[in-house]
């Protein structure tokens, strides 16, 4: 045994020196490219749903986002998708954790119902970016949420519902009687009510962010109460499907669905996610991203009204376009007074405008002209 050691101990050595030349020497072949380089300049980002990506409504305008994301981004960025996340902590926790596991270095929630789980995971894992949709929580290290002035183009939609309704009652589906969806439902109607005086707008609940069936059987409640035009604040494009079934006309939201209910559909409030997703993982991925809370408007492209079709009349289409051209100049505030609960009492005094901090401080109860059912 002493001797066979003594053999491979020589023979080791002998290899050793020889690999030591070749080192040393111009004529040896550089090492294979093994590809890590590349991996390494990948930024893995992760994308959680409260629904699927073709939902024809919220998740899939989220997903057009996404798919900007890596559009601009080619393989400077791989994402990770999980779809139909229920907005249950354990359960967004887990599959962020998941995503984490598989190398993601940013992890964004696009519902509400994901900021506390969220928030948690951003202390449990501080190496990770965790961007937040529709939330109000952030820190000031790697924690950050954005939004939307999504009441600007509700406005915008109310003119055109408010110029264009025949029985001068106007349907709402929404979700849940959220200070978000009321802001909206407010909106809405000040924008109708500026053009026409007369009009009603009654709201129905279906207490779901995302329920196709419920969505469409309460528009067609609305329908039954003789609503000539329906909209709403819910996922799915149900509402938009009830109408076109009933001969009467809708306002979509979150995606142009124009081609979906070609019959129906006028335009619709929307999202340019790719607004603020684009230069803010460019800000993560360079270093320099420092958490914020973001509220887009329609002055810097986040949001926007869908192209209004054929079935709106062009006065209508002027007096849409007069008004948007105001607001992304940043000329034409939604909530400036005098404004009045359907009480009577004063929301917003004469003279006065509200503020983003305002709108969501002031803006929980409905306005006059509106009634809801829950």
């Amino acid at each position: 045994m002493k001797k066979l050691s003594k053999f491979l101990a020589m023979a080791l050595a002998a290899a050793l020196s020889m690999s030591a030349l070749a080192g040393c020497g111009g004529t040896t072949e550089p090492p294979a490219d093994t590809g890590e380089t590349a991996e390494a300049a990948t930024t893995k980002v992760g994308f959680i749903y409260i629904g699927s990506q073709n939902d024809g409504g919220y998740s899939q305008a989220q997903h057009n986002g996404t798919k900007a994301v890596e559009e601009y981004f080619g393989d400077k960025v791989e994402t990770i998708i999980a779809e139909n996340v229920a907005e249950e902590k354990q359960t967004v926790k887990t599959t962020a954790i998941n995503m984490i596991d598989q190398g993601a270095a940013i992890v964004i929630g696009t519902s509400f119902g994901f900021m506390d789980a969220l928030e948690e995971l951003a202390t449990e894992y501080p190496e990770v970016t965790f961007l937040h949709f529709s939330g109000n929580k952030m820190n000031d290290t790697n924690f950050g949420n954005y939004f939307g002035a999504m009441e600007e183009p509700r406005y915008l939609s109310g003119i055109l519902a408010g110029m264009m309704t025949e029985t001068n009652k106007l349907g709402y589906v929404a979700a849940f009687p959220y200070t978000e969806v009321h802001i909206g439902i407010d909106a809405f109607a000040l924008g109708a009510q500026s053009v026409n005086p007369d009009v009603e707008v009654k709201v129905v609940y279906t207490n779901s962010w995302g329920d196709p069936a419920g969505e469409k059987a309460a528009a067609e409640s609305l329908l039954a109460q003789d609503c000539d035009i329906i909209t709403q604040h819910a996922d799915s494009a149900g509402p938009q499907l009830a109408a076109e079934a009933a001969g009467k006309l809708a306002i979509g939201y979150n995606l142009d669905n124009s081609e979906i209910v070609p019959g129906a559909f006028l335009t619709a409030p929307v999202w340019h996610h790719d607004k603020y997703l684009v230069p803010t993982i460019e800000k993560i991925i360079d270093g320099t991203y420092v958490p914020e809370s973001y509220y887009g408007t329609m002055q810097d492209g986040y949001i926007g009204l869908a192209p209004m079709t054929d079935l709106v009349p062009q006065e209508v289409q002027d007096k849409v376009n007069e008004v948007a051209a105001q607001m992304e100049a940043g000329e034409y505030p939604i909530f400036a007074g005098p404004i009045y609960d359907t009480e009577g009492n004063v929301l917003v005094a004469e003279g006065e405008t509200l503020d983003r901090a305002g709108i969501w401080t002031v803006m929980q109860s409905l306005v006059k002209g509106v009634s809801a059912v829950n």
